[in-house]
């Protein structure tokens, strides 16, 4: 550059470089699209794969680099990729794992867009799916065939929250030579290591919706895949780079903000989860609490050999002598709750379903409702329920 540049060209190519070691509590953040090489040769030795260098925006920087290595870290996995959601991490499994003729095992409780996702896209690729019973393992076991390429995995289900025997499933997979994904979203890496379940045993991939407890403030969306095995992380490492998944920066500076206190929120709402879900059960209007830590629920005696946390995430059930629009109509009567899907924000939410009609073959009968409990005071959730139970005619 010559020593008396335009200024337009002295605003794009100006010498100043600030000093380096500044050191500061939150990480920086790098925004690239293009990726500047000191010459040629670097930018010919350089490979996308590795973690080494930088080549291209999409691709990795250092924001990304570092926010993988954290959520490997917290699920005890060794590698992590970034998609734009937790259902782009599904579906990130799916395209690296199966092909045309290939067969994928799914949880009838799983969470309902990945269902969809078998149903319609995988479908259409000629992957075929079945729906299996997580609550009895010797029946995945005979379901394991030839073509069965990926047996998912989630803990506990998605709306009615029963939870697996996880270890026991593995093994028939692990048996059967089957690999495993698991749906971490709930347990966050908090409440068990989905890789270390005892006796050897562990998923072979956790997927992860960011957008849940890591990011924490209801207003981002992201997810992730982890792993352990190299070979694995770059078969999965593949796809993401030629489906050009990518994550902006923001996002990424939104969710590392939050993970110092994502232990701090987990316990906090875990908490409130138990309390409101011990009230619940004194509540003439419903019929059972959906809540893993609570004895009698679905799969209570896994997660407690499991697990020593819980989200702050639970269902009721009420009578089904009780209309669907009585229930939307105490929905409706909440104030400190909203109405809104997701959860693992600062504000509770709660959502109606009718459970019958969602999972068919369901023991319960009647309107549920899913609660995820944000960060307000418990005393103030209890008032707000117990003011919209008194504000609903139960008995019309």
């Amino acid at each position: 550059m010559s020593e008396n540049p335009s200024p337009s060209t002295a605003l794009i190519h100006h010498p100043y470089q600030p000093p380096a070691g500044f050191a500061a509590p939150q990480p920086g953040v790098f925004k690239a699209s293009t990726v500047i090489f000191p010459n040629v040769a670097a930018l010919q030795a350089r490979d996308w794969k590795e973690k080494t260098g930088y080549t291209y925006g999409l691709h990795g920087t250092p924001s990304t680099f570092l926010l993988e290595a954290r959520i490997a870290s917290l699920e005890g996995g060794h590698d992590a990729l970034l998609v734009p959601s937790g259902l782009a991490a599904i579906t990130l499994v799916d395209m690296a794992l199966l092909a045309h003729g290939d067969e994928v095992l799914i949880p009838d409780n799983a969470y309902g867009p990945g269902k969809e996702l078998a149903r319609q896209e995988l479908a259409r690729w000629g992957i075929s799916h079945r729906f299996y019973d997580p609550a009895d393992p010797a029946r995945l076991a005979a379901m394991i065939g030839p073509a069965t390429k990926l047996v998912w995995l989630e803990a506990p289900g998605s709306i009615t929250m029963e939870f697996p025997d996880l270890p026991a499933l593995v093994r028939v997979a692990r048996d059967k030579g089957v690999l495993t994904a698991l749906d971490n979203t709930w347990g966050s890496g908090l409440a068990f290591n989905a890789f270390e379940l005892g006796g050897g045993l562990g998923v072979d991939i956790s997927a992860h919706a960011l957008t849940k407890f890591p990011s924490g403030g209801g207003d981002v969306l992201m997810g992730s895949v982890t792993t352990r095995d190299p070979a694995l992380h770059l078969r999965l490492k593949g796809t993401h780079m030629r489906s050009g998944w990518g994550v902006g920066a923001n996002d990424v500076e939104a969710v590392l903000r939050a993970l110092p206190s994502l232990p701090l929120r987990y316990a906090a709402q875990d908490a409130a989860g138990r309390a409101l879900a011990q009230w619940w059960l004194q509540q003439p209007q419903v019929t059972q609490v959906l809540h893993p830590a609570l004895p009698g629920a679905p799969g209570h005696a896994h997660w407690k050999a499991l697990c020593t946390q819980a989200a702050g995430l639970f269902s009721v059930v009420f009578d089904a002598r009780f209309r669907p629009q009585q229930v939307h109509a105490f929905v409706d009567a909440l104030k400190l709750f909203k109405i809104g899907y997701s959860w693992a924000g600062p504000v509770s939410l709660a959502v109606p379903y009718d459970v019958a009609a969602m999972r068919p073959g369901s023991p319960w009968r009647g309107t549920l409702v899913r609660f995820s409990l944000g960060l307000e005071d418990p005393a103030d959730l209890q008032a707000d329920l117990q003011q919209a139970l008194q504000a609903v005619r139960w008995d019309d």
